[in-house]
């Protein structure tokens, strides 16, 4: 076989690869969420939210990936099997909403709250990453400013559908 033959059937092999590439991608924005209700209070007031539940692997991976909206009083909810480390991360690629994230601990206290701009970057590793700085088992993700208008703050307790998230007596 020629070399010309042979480089017309790798084009034709690979062209015919972009169709299932195009499907594949199209199927990994399909990932169904869960919804729940959260509430977080304090002892001035509380603040419910409907959110989407991220439990496993690919919809945390997934997150609010390519969303150009969050209702008002909507966020998404990650929760992790077992506590993870003040060293671990979580970055905003292909994310296009301006969002804050509070890190809740295993007491069911937000521990930690930071802003994280979008990342419009091509590449994943030019997105920044955002430590959290504690131990957490849970992370909630709202627009941009929610904790600060609805008076949010580290050690408010978060419930989910009615009951505490995490181990606090005294939420």
């Amino acid at each position: 076989m020629t070399s010309c033959c042979l480089d017309r059937i790798i084009v034709s092999l690979l062209l015919s690869l972009i169709p299932a590439l195009a499907l594949a991608q199209e199927a990994s924005r399909d990932i169904d969420f869960a919804t729940a209700e959260v509430t977080i209070h304090n002892e001035r007031h509380a603040a419910q939210l409907s959110v989407e539940l991220a439990v496993n692997g690919r919809q945390r991976a997934r997150g609010l990936m390519e969303r150009e909206h969050l209702g008002a009083d909507a966020g998404m909810l990650f929760l992790y099997e077992r506590e993870r480390t003040p060293g671990t991360s979580v970055w905003m690629y292909r994310t296009r909403i301006p969002l804050d994230i509070a890190f809740i601990g295993g007491d069911g206290r937000i521990a930690a709250i930071q802003e994280m701009p979008p990342c419009d970057a091509d590449a994943p590793g030019d997105c920044p990453t955002y430590e959290a700085g504690v131990t957490y088992v849970a992370a909630l993700e709202v627009n941009a400013g929610y904790f600060d208008e609805n008076d949010i703050d580290i050690g408010d307790c978060v419930a989910l559908d009615g009951e505490r998230l995490g181990r606090a007596s005294d939420c």
